[in-house]
């Protein structure tokens, strides 16, 4: 009798306890303003895994708070808001410039929704090797005069990150303002002993809108995806490459490391150092940065290039989702061809209809990614998405050369985007990223050829390869699938 009443005790609390699980999770996903898959994906987590899905929302599931949004949308477009207004009053004007006129559809989409202005004087090159853009940007920094600022994802304790770091400190004793920006939980950790140096130097170093007390407040969803580097106003660095030895193919794991980084020289320079600004003056109020001729020269020499740029970036702190819909639009407006690299493919259903819609209206569709697992249901949710592309007539190439980490977007040959975001819902929502979109055929043309010259070093997968997976392989992309909004 009392072995019955001590089970039925048992199955009491168990089914009270699983009752009061399932209600928690309900109130807590319905309470924010979130996509409808990404509900169905948390209560997913939150009823499958009780308890421990509370655990894990507390991580990862949390939004931002109000004051966080207010403080990133409060800041001003530095130094760019009257050519904004003007901008804004030119796009829709019959007076229209040759850029105006051939991508005017683009540029009030962007001046509109993230107030990028559209620059045309600026030269670029493209990076696709890590030893070649480091070099490239320790030479930038070794000549700069008057500042260095510098916001990245991930800047490791290694040796590539201490060579940055060395170098940084010569220039902050020197007179040189140096800044630094990075995200806590990309960087694993604050590194105090390697950023000290700087600091003692003169230099600044922030982690990217960092809880004071990180184990209070846990929240680690939102990161600071971008990269990007401004030198003295005239040079900008942006694209997908962060700082450590890995981006160097020293990696046993990753091997080669394959990336596409952009060098800028020109007007788009000062759409990367206002894209700082703000980033900077959102995580500090005690070092709050202000305009000044010093890191806007007015007067600057007129770069030869005629490459017409956007900088346009996104982040949780606005639902108008700027680079997803930049590239929503690149893949409507499409005619020929449609080429693409990422090292995650998991888009929402917007952005897989459109593509679906291309390939059966005759466009080429070309998608690149990687062959090495980084995230392991993430790329099972990527294998899953490539294979529904496939279905519908999609060409999937598997860069098999080491790791694919670029995030590259061309249409028609005419259009490109090269930024720090993927072509996943976690970039498109959940990070803060920053892409440059380049109305260039020279440059479009190169960044395809590119891929092409990556091509040789990939494999074409084909409905064969998916369908001879073992089962466990189907279970985990279905699986992941059904994760994909919060990976």
């Amino acid at each position: 009798m009392r072995l019955m009443l001590l089970h039925f005790n048992l199955n009491f609390i168990t089914i009270s306890l699983l009752a009061i699980n399932a209600i928690l999770a309900f109130i807590i996903v319905f309470r924010g303003k979130r996509e409808v898959t990404a509900i169905w994906a948390w209560l997913l987590v939150l009823l499958g895994l009780p308890f421990i899905g509370f655990i894990i929302y507390m991580f990862i599931g949390r939004n931002l708070t109000s004051a966080k949004i207010f403080s990133l949308q409060t800041q001003e477009v530095l130094g760019i808001d009257k050519i904004v207004t003007n901008q804004k009053e030119l796009a829709n004007s019959n007076v229209t410039t040759d850029h105006f006129d051939e991508e005017n559809s683009f540029v009030r989409l962007f001046l509109q929704n993230d107030e990028a202005i559209l620059t045309f004087h600026n030269a670029v090159r493209i990076f696709t090797d890590g030893h070649k853009k480091f070099e490239q940007l320790f030479d930038d920094i070794q000549r700069a005069k008057h500042h260095i600022n510098i916001e990245y994802f991930t800047i490791y304790d290694d040796e590539i990150g201490n060579q940055l770091v060395d170098l940084l400190v010569a220039k902050a004793k020197k007179g040189v303002r140096v800044r630094v920006l990075f995200d806590q939980w990309g960087s694993h950790g604050r590194h105090e002993k390697m950023w000290r140096r700087l600091k003692e130097a003169g230099g600044q170093v922030l982690p990217f809108m960092a809880p004071r007390y990180v184990l209070i407040t846990f929240r680690m969803n939102f990161r600071d995806h971008r990269k990007l580097v401004v030198i003295d106003g005239n040079v900008a660095y942006i694209g997908g490459f962060n700082v450590g030895d890995q981006y160097l193919g020293k990696s046993k794991k990753f091997g080669y490391w394959r990336d596409t980084h952009l060098r800028i020289e020109g007007d788009a320079v000062l759409a990367v150092q206002s894209r700082f600004f703000t980033d900077w003056n959102a995580t500090t109020h005690k070092q709050q940065l202000t305009f000044s001729d010093d890191y806007f020269p007015s007067r600057r020499e007129l770069v030869n290039d005629t490459t017409a740029i956007q900088i346009v970036s996104s982040g949780p702190d606005n639902s108008d989702k700027q680079i997803q819909t930049g590239y929503l639009k690149m893949f409507a407006t499409a005619t020929e061809s449609i080429t693409i690299q990422t090292p995650y493919f998991i888009p929402d259903q917007a952005v897989l209809e459109v593509l679906r819609m291309a390939i059966q209206s005759g466009i080429r569709v070309r998608l690149m990614i990687p062959s090495i697992p980084d995230h392991p249901f993430v790329y099972r949710a990527t294998e899953y998405y490539a294979s529904q592309l496939l279905e519908v007539g999609a060409e999937i190439y598997r860069y098999d050369n080491g790791f694919l980490h670029a995030k590259m977007v061309s249409i028609d040959g005419r259009i490109a985007s090269v930024g720090s975001a993927n072509m996943d819902i976690r970039s498109f929502v959940l990070n803060f990223e920053a892409n440059a979109f380049l109305y260039d055929h020279e440059i479009a043309g190169a960044l395809e050829k590119i891929f092409e010259i990556d091509m040789q070093k990939s494999t074409r997968l084909s409905k064969a390869y998916f369908s001879k997976q073992p089962a466990w392989k189907h279970v985990l992309q279905q699986v992941s699938r059904l994760l994909s909004p919060i990976l």
